[in-house]
């Protein structure tokens, strides 16, 4: 068992002793010299021996004093080297969680890129669709559905939710033309029971209630937007995450009628990790990357509810 005197006050002898002056030590460590004196008088009652003399408001090392200040200057010189392997680990690997759907279809697919600007670092990708806990598990970042920043976290708006009917056209030739809402709900559709279902009824239906219907039920968007690609039917999926197969033409958008999810993406991470430099690299990639695809934004899904650009007041997220 060591028999350690309070390891703060050993660390105002390590500098008072490197300067052999009080003032300059409580300069170098943010305290007031009357502080860096106090801390002193309280080693050298716990040690019962005197390790400055003190005349006329000048100090210097005893022989005691200045028996021990190299080797206590040594060991911490040995715990800033073992600190400092600890922050080139931690900063050697960026592990990012975020839902199954989000890493598939958006960010997985961009990754490379950031990569390519960090060929130094390793990026970790954690998908799972429950909410990780920062306190107890090994993760840098995460991306998180909310209505509103994350309460106790740094949150930056990344983008809305746009909820859309979307098919195949093969699928779409199969079926009578499509003019209304009506005509979307008769349609076979995948997973019949998901809530989106509601949520796009609500804001585009005028009225209408979705009535319960046989179907394919699926576990996932990722599988439900697969399965409509593949012709087994409509799906209700967030649109943001199939730009390319809209784009291919491999999904269609049969009606111009778009409803918005109340909770959106938030890039989310703890204070404490905000100057990081692995944290601020991908914060400022992925901000960008949004921005980038923003010039493109044909469901106007990265203007944040609430901003002035949307008549509200400014958001007040970090």
């Amino acid at each position: 068992m060591r028999h350690l005197p309070p390891l703060a006050a050993v660390r105002v002898f390590e500098a008072a002793a490197r300067h052999e002056n009080f003032t300059q030590a409580a300069a170098e460590l943010g305290m007031t010299q009357a502080a860096v004196s106090y801390q002193v008088k309280l080693l050298e009652e716990r040690l019962g021996t005197a390790l400055f003399h003190r005349i006329r408001r000048q100090v210097s090392l005893t022989e005691a004093g200045r028996r021990i200040a190299p080797l206590v200057s040594a060991a911490f010189d040995g715990l800033d080297d073992a600190f400092s392997i600890a922050r080139t680990d931690a900063e050697a690997v960026l592990t990012i969680s975020c839902s199954n759907t989000f890493a598939s279809n958006w960010l997985a697919v961009r990754l490379g890129g950031f990569q390519m600007q960090r060929p130094g670092l390793a990026v970790r990708l954690h998908t799972a669709d429950h909410i990780v806990d920062f306190a107890r598990d090994e993760v840098d970042v995460a991306i998180r559905n909310s209505p509103e920043p994350w309460p106790g976290l740094v949150s930056h708006f990344l983008m809305r939710v746009p909820i859309v009917p979307l098919a195949s056209p093969d699928f779409l030739a199969r079926h009578p033309p499509i003019r209304t809402v009506e005509d979307i709900m008769r349609l076979p559709r995948l997973s019949p029971d998901d809530i989106w279902w509601d949520a796009w009824l609500e804001q585009v239906g005028d009225g209408l209630s979705r009535e319960r219907a046989p179907g394919i039920r699926l576990d996932s968007q990722v599988m439900e937007g697969n399965a409509a690609i593949a012709g087994q039917g409509i799906a209700v999926v967030n649109a943001a995450m199939w730009r390319s197969e809209l784009r291919s033409g491999r999904l269609v958008q049969p009606l111009d009628a778009v409803a918005y999810g109340r909770r959106h993406y938030w890039l989310v991470y703890p204070e404490y990790r905000r100057n990081s430099p692995k944290v601020r690299a991908f914060r400022e990639w992925l901000l960008a990357e949004a921005a980038r695809d923003a010039e493109d934004d044909v469901y106007d899904i990265y203007r944040q509810p609430g901003t002035a650009a949307d008549g509200g007041d400014e958001s007040a997220s970090s």
